[in-house]
């Protein structure tokens, strides 16, 4: 915890001569920043469904520094020293306090009141934002299992060209429709009936689970805004700045995917072009 504290202190330091007393402040949001950059490979990874593991190490790695970020700005002493990060402040509020004490120095909108209500009111921003982008991707996600779910049973009734043929070049005794050769008995398509089958049964399997996450998930984005209000004010800083990054690095990821599929669509249908 000291090597944090030494670190942020000294970011603390470079920023003073412009941001005054709230450099610490702005030191904390970019180490936030940095820590971020370093799992980003890790975040894109996840985007891309790499490995089911890939979505919870940004997460799982995050909980060490959120910890040591508590802690840093909780304890009176580190490492048997006064702690200095804990007269630093961000405007009026110290960044070792909680909204409770805020509340206590000045009532809700007091000097301090009013700088948690403002980290309050963008995290709320933030996270109204990833809700919304999560029901989109929901909605998107869950149409797509229904579209899948609805072409799987209407592709079991289509005859495949060639099938009369088939039926007619069959050995005497087997069934109609049977491949040339077949054992007699042998039922056609029974195995691409019960594949289709499954596909069917998967997808609306499916659509259920995205349709009830739907609308779970999305809430919990607000959770960041309940634990913001108990832990102290330096580390709702952390929690503000991690949050939107996250929500800003996937929609640059869906940015950059969407636009690689255009790029491809645009491609194959100038190799169709050029052969035409």
């Amino acid at each position: 915890m000291s090597v944090f504290t030494h670190l942020v202190a000294e970011l603390g330091r470079l920023l003073e001569p412009v941001l005054a007393q709230s450099a610490t402040a702005a030191a904390i949001v970019l180490f936030t920043v940095l820590v971020r950059l370093a799992l980003h490979p890790l975040s894109r990874a996840a985007f891309r469904g790499a490995t089911p593991a890939a979505g919870c190490l940004p997460l799982l790695l995050q909980l060490p520094v959120f910890f040591v970020m508590y802690q840093a700005f909780s304890s009176a002493k580190v490492g048997g020293e006064a702690n200095e990060l804990l007269g630093h402040r961000l405007f009026a509020a110290p960044l070792g306090s909680r909204w409770t004490e805020a509340l206590g120095e000045g009532g809700l909108f007091g000097a301090q009141g009013l700088v948690f209500l403002g980290l309050f009111g963008a995290i709320a921003v933030v996270a109204a934002w990833s809700a919304v982008r999560g029901r989109k991707a929901a909605a998107v996600a869950a149409a797509a299992a229904a579209a899948a779910s609805a072409a799987a049973p209407a592709g079991r009734g289509k005859a495949k060209p060639g099938a009369a043929k088939a039926t007619a070049g069959a050995r005497p005794g087997a069934r109609p429709g049977a491949r040339p050769g077949a054992k007699p008995g042998a039922k056609p398509g029974a195995k691409a009936g019960a594949k289709a089958g499954v596909v069917a049964e998967v997808s609306a399997e499916q659509q259920e689970v995205m349709r009830k996450l739907g609308g779970v998930l999305p809430l919990l984005s607000f959770g960041t805004l309940i634990t913001a209000a108990v832990v102290p004010l330096a580390a709702g800083l952390y929690l503000l700045t991690t949050t939107a990054w996250s929500v800003a690095e996937r929609i640059w990821l869906q940015y950059r995917k969407e636009r690689a599929e255009r790029a491809e669509k645009a491609e194959r249908t100038e190799q169709v072009e050029q052969m035409a």
